[in-house]
Order: C-alpha cells, then structure tokens, then sequence
C-alpha cells in the first residue's frame, strides 16, 4: 500500500494526524494515529485459525517505550521488561470496545499491537490507541463492524472538553472514556468526584458526538483508500442436529430455569446432566444417521449448540415472563451480609461482603509513605501512587482446580476499578499521610466480584479507622436485548452475564457516582438506555450501601494497636543532608535509637513511622533539635566532645558543634583547658557568634542563671 496521509479535525478543532502505508508493510494493517506530540503505532493481523478453536482468538496488546519520552530504563538490563501495570489496563481498554465487534463465528488468529513511539506530557496515547485500533483492523479488511471510536471526557471548571491534558485530568472531577459505533456506545470506563447520575449521563452523551464525527472521518478515509470490507459468510448449523437437540432439551433446560431453588451449583448440574442425556440419545442413534455423524465429527457441536438453546430460553423468559432464573424481579438486589474485624488486630483491618454467592474477603493495611508504590517504570507522568487494591481470584472462588498463578489482566482489571472507586473518598494525605493497601480476596464467585469488591474495601477501610468522607457501594446491571424489546437487569449473576449482552458496573457514594465501567457483547447501546441503567443502578447501590451501613455505620476512632504511629514534620530541605549525615549514618542513628522507621521528601518533609507513639515522638523530637536554627544569644545544655590547647568543641545539638575559647571557659584566666571541663561534660554554653566560615562560637560567660534553668529543662524533652 502507498503511503497515505490525513489529517482529522474533530470537535472545536482537535486534529488527530493519520498515517498508513508507511510502516510495517507485513502486518495486515498499520496506522500511525498521532495527537500533539503523542504518536502510536497501531497494528492488526490475523492468520489461519488453529484446528479445534470453538472460540475468537484476539490478542490484544498495548506496549510502552521509555524512548517516547526520552527516557532510558532503569535497572541492570536496561531495557523494558514486564508491562508495568497502566500498560496492562491500556491493552485492556483496546480490547473491550474491540472484541464484540467481530463476527461471532470468526475463529482465526487476531493481534492487535500497539507500541508507544512518542509521548508529551500533554495527550494520553490511550485513546488513540483504541481509535487506531479500529482503523487498523479496516485496513487489514478483517471482518469487522466498524468503524469504531473512542475519546476521553474531562469535566473542569463545571465544563466538559473532550481528550484532556494529564493536567487537566488531574485538577478535573471527571475521568471517562466513551467508545462507540454507528449502533451506539460499546464501552465505558470512568472515574469521578461523587458526580451526580444525570452529569454521567451527559459526559457519555458529550463524548459520543464527538466519537460520531472520528467515525465518519473513519468511513471517508476508507473510501479514499479504495478498501472495501467483506462480509464472509458464516456456515450454517446442521438443522437436524439444531431440532433434535430442541426437541430432547427444551422442556427440561425451561423446568431448570424456573426452579428459582437452585443454587449455581445445582443449576449448573442439572443442566449438565441434561446435556448428557442428548449426548447418550445421539449414541443411540444407528451408525449412518446423518445426526450422529455430524455430531461425531465436531467434539463440540453439541456442547455449543445446548449452549445456544440454554440462552435462548433463559433470554426468552426474561423477556417474556420477567422472571429470572433465580426468581428475582429485574431490579432486585440479592441478598446481602457484611461482616467487619474477623481477622485478628495484627491485620489492620478486614471486611467481609456476600451478596447471594458472591463472597469478598478484603484486608486493609497501612503503610508509611516509602511504600508508596513507584510508577517511573511508565509512561504517565505521575511517579507514585498512595492507595494499591489488589484483587485475587483463586480456581476454588468456582470449585475448579488450577494451578495458582501471577495475577492476569483481569486481576488486574478489577483491582484498578475497585481503587478508582474507593480513591476520592480517602482522606487528603496531609491529613492522613499513611500509605493504603486493600486487597480483595473472591472467597466465592457467582457475577460481580468486582463491586463485591469495593463494598468489601469500604468495610475493611472503616474496619481500620481510615477516615474515609463517604461510604462506597457497587452494583453491577446486565442487559437482555432482543429486537426492540430491552430488560434491564440488576445485579447480575454468573449465568446473566455469561448469556446477557452487557456487564454495566456503577460504584458510589449516596452523593454521586466514583466509578464506572461498561462492557457489550453487541455492536452498540443507545444513549436512552445508558441513561436508564444508570439510574437503576442507583437504587440498587443505596439499598446495598444501606446495609452495608447496618455493620458499621462510620471509621472507627482508633488505629489497630499492631498498625503503624505516624508523624509529619516540616524541615528546611537544606537540612536534609545534616539529618540523613554521610552515608546515612545519622539517620540509621536515629531509627536504631528510636525504633522507628523515617522517611523525608526532596520538599523537606518527614514521616516518623512506629508501632509506639512515643517511640515515634522521641524521633520527632531529635530531628527537630537537629534542624532547630540557632541563633546568636541562644543557650544550650552541651556535651564536651574534644579538648585542644586552645579550648573545648561542645556539641549543642545533634550534629552541630561549635568550640569555646580558652579565655570563654570561666570569668578567671584559665591555665589548662583540662582544668575547666572534660570529654563527655555536660555544661552551659552560649551563642557568641559565627566566624566568617559560618562556623559557631561559643562562651561560658554571661550567661543568666534562668536561661541556664530553661536550657536544662529543654534537654530533658
């Protein structure tokens, strides 16, 4: 393909700069999709499908490189190593508006690349990254039904402006992504300060006709490109294989689906046994029956076409019947228990949350600020961040056995929602300057782990006496959509999402909405029923909230005894050197003496970290005597560290020394030093003054005997 360029402007004049044709000529499409000075290569290709795949296998992948901003890695090797975890959420963002948008019976191999090339600190690459996706996928001419966009969403100053800056993001009240397509929007991902329902509604709202406009510029650029998308055709289910199994199945997969009884366990046993039966039915078949050959030769034809017949009914008597599998209405919560402090007070605090099988353990932990943990392995501009959640899921959550491993991008997914929910209620670390750690342990899955999640954060956090402005609760809306005919469903459980068409997850507080992401298995939702679920939603995070409430009602006023005691203090930054000393001897001094563990920042503050307030008080009290200004007049209690023929050197404070003259020892004249003070005396030394090195001057004269009192007495603090 010849190289081809284009320039799009967009909504009140943003311009996104295209480029295709000049980069990897062998992947089946490339773009290179560039805003300000932040460009991304996008790539997709797809090979023949593997034998025996019953499923779409699409990778996805987002790559950072520190090139793009200049930078060189860090560490021995070098060179970029794991995807840090902002990477791992970008690939995810690509491939959650991506994914529903291929046919479902495609099965080759799909890759989506993108790679980072260059960065500003003005335009996140991410959403390019997910536009450039989708305009790839057009170029390679893989079965697609596109075109489909995405943009960011700020809210500043009471306004909403489309693709913020990092700043602008930042100092906002509002960070959410919209992707769409011709049908509609396909995915959401937001976070916010407590924003009221309606403003959500209307920033999706907002983002969506600016994601028209990248459409069309998407249809135009494909048009001049000359390339046109065809639409293979999908083979047909064998129709007697499609009856008989209806015809076997249907009445028992329906007394199933309404024996509101069963519990995940035994639906899915009874269904299972059901299959069964159709498969020893289809053995009795004779050897040349078209249906037993059919079957024969695709070990999974059945399971996936009961698959497709279980979600029909179950589909069809929401529908129809408004009922659901478990008996519940469409907006009916399940039912809920919470628990707080069942671990014992050496975890700083723990929240157990179940809505129907969905159980959460969570555990919070405080830390000091060196734990913060370290983002300059990124690209993004921020270099730390305060508060982790982490989010488990072991094989036992659905009584399977697997071998544990590494968290996955889903893990990791869940984790980055629960935090973004939890984030704007935390304290301001000026005020609480701990370090937050809360992870989330899925003791038991059955649909929305990740809002049990943050319910059971909220509880561990109150549990250990994080102040915390407001409560947070979650709910997670499904979606059964057939012709014009839409069920909006609350709560969903394991069976709605894998059979529904949208996993909608709201959290908040009772004043707004903190978080919120939405995933389709369709082309498109529009914004009428966005704005329906969203309002659902409501209802069903204020009623869980209200009994979460009825377990503990508001932080409790004391830390766990085993978490840690922390002080702040505000030092001159030129005194840092004087309190780390050479080669860190002085603080190490300090932290052995105390038991405490320091930490100080390039702006001069300092966090004192013990079990023990007084063991931390006591630190506090050193720095502050070793970074106190001293100042001509001022009296001290010292300590005679050194004796010369000339005089004494007294240490006033730690680290700080100046020396009397031999004439300053005493109101007589003085023969011998020795006869006067000693090494390891404690006397009464005055200011007198600093020599044009800066160095310090001190007497025994003229001292009165109050300021001798005083300085004594201070020594004692």
């Amino acid at each position: 393909m010849e190289e081809y360029n284009k320039s799009i402007s967009f909504f009140e004049g943003r311009d996104i700069k295209i480029k295709v044709g000049l980069f990897a000529p062998q992947a089946g499409g490339t773009v290179l999709i560039q805003a300000g000075e932040t460009a991304v290569l996008v790539t997709a290709t797809r090979t023949k499908g593997r034998e025996g795949i019953d499923f779409l296998p699409l990778t996805v992948d987002y790559e950072e490189r520190l090139y793009a901003a200049g930078r060189i890695p860090g560490g021995f090797l070098r060179r970029e190593g794991r995807p840090p975890e902002r990477a791992t959420l970008t690939s995810r963002l690509i491939d959650r508006p991506l994914r529903p948008l291929f046919p479902s019976w495609l099965r080759d191999d799909l890759q989506i690349v993108a790679t980072t090339l260059s960065m500003d600190e003005e335009v996140p690459p991410d959403v390019l990254a997910v536009t450039g996706a989708s305009i790839a996928t057009l170029v390679a001419q893989i079965p697609f039904c596109g075109p489909m966009a995405a943009v960011r969403v700020g809210l500043v100053h009471d306004e909403f402006i489309i693709n913020p800056t990092f700043r602008e993001i930042e100092n906002g009240d509002l960070d959410l992504v919209v992707a769409g397509t011709p049908d509609g929007i396909v995915m959401v991902e937001a976070g916010a300060n407590q924003l009221p329902e309606q403003d959500i509604i209307e920033a999706i709202e907002f983002g969506y006709e600016a994601i028209l406009e990248l459409i069309q510029a998407q249809t135009d650029l494909i048009k001049e490109l000359g390339i046109e998308i065809k639409v293979e055709n999908k083979e047909e289910d064998n129709p007697a294989v499609v009856d008989f199994i209806n015809e076997k199945a249907t009445e028992e997969i329906k007394q199933v689906l309404t024996h509101f009884d069963y519990d995940k366990t035994a639906r899915d046993e009874a269904l299972d046994a059901i299959q069964a039966n159709v498969q020893e039915a289809i053995k009795a078949l004779e050897d040349d029956n078209e249906i037993k050959t059919v079957v024969a030769e695709d070990s999974k034809l059945l399971a996936n076409l009961f698959k497709k017949l279980t979600k029909k009914l179950m589909r069809r008597q929401i529908i129809e019947d408004g009922v659901r599998v478990d008996g519940r209405k469409l907006d009916q919560v399940r039912p809920i228990s919470s628990r707080v402090g069942l671990l014992p007070a050496r975890v700083h605090g723990s929240g157990l949350f179940q809505r129907g099988l969905t159980q959460v353990l969570s555990i919070a932990t405080l830390g000091t600020s060196g734990d913060a943990q370290d983002l300059a392995d990124d690209l993004h501009p921020d270099f730390e961040k305060r508060y982790l959640h982490h989010y488990n899921f072991p094989p036992y959550s659905v009584g399977e056995t697997k071998p544990l491993r590494p968290p996955g991008r889903r893990e990791i997914g869940h984790g980055a929602l629960a935090e973004r929910a939890i984030t704007p209620v935390l304290p301001p670390q000026q005020d609480f300057p701990y370090v937050i750690r809360v992870v989330s342990e899925v003791l038991s899955s059955n649909g929305s782990t990740s809002m049990g999640s943050v319910c059971g954060s909220t509880l561990a956090l109150m549990d250990a006496g994080v102040p915390i402005t407001k409560p947070v609760s979650g709910a997670a809306m499904g979606l059964i959509k057939e012709g014009d005919e839409i069920r909006i469903l609350t709560d969903i459980q394991g069976i709605e999402d894998f059979l529904g068409d949208m996993d909608f997850k709201v959290a908040g507080t009772d004043s707004g909405i903190t978080a919120l992401q939405m995933d389709m298995k369709i082309t498109g939702l529009r914004m009428e029923t966005i704005s329906d679920a969203v309002k659902q939603a409501k209802e069903a995070r204020l009623h869980i909230l209200g009994e979460m409430m009825k377990t503990i009602s508001a932080p409790r006023q004391e830390l766990s005894p085993y978490a840690p005691r922390l002080m702040t203090m505000k030092i001159d930054p030129d005194m840092i050197g004087l309190v780390i000393g050479p080669g860190g001897k002085t603080i190490k001094g300090i932290t052995e003496q105390t038991g405490s563990k320091i930490d100080i920042a390039d702006d001069g503050t300092v966090t004192i970290c013990a079990v023990q307030a007084e063991r931390a008080q006591e630190a506090k009290r050193i720095i502050q005597t070793m970074t106190r200004k001293l100042n001509e007049g001022d009296v001290y209690l010292g300590r005679v560290t050194r004796v010369i023929d000339i005089g004494a050197f007294v240490e006033v404070l730690p680290g700080k020394e100046g020396m009397i003259h031999i004439s300053q020892l005493a109101e007589h004249r003085v023969g011998k030093v020795e006869d006067e003070v000693t090494i390891g005396d404690e006397i009464i030394v005055k200011i007198r003054g600093f020599d044009q090195k800066g160095r310090l001057n001190l007497t025994r004269l003229g001292i009165h005997p109050e300021q001798a009192a005083i300085a004594r007495q201070e020594s004692k603090i």
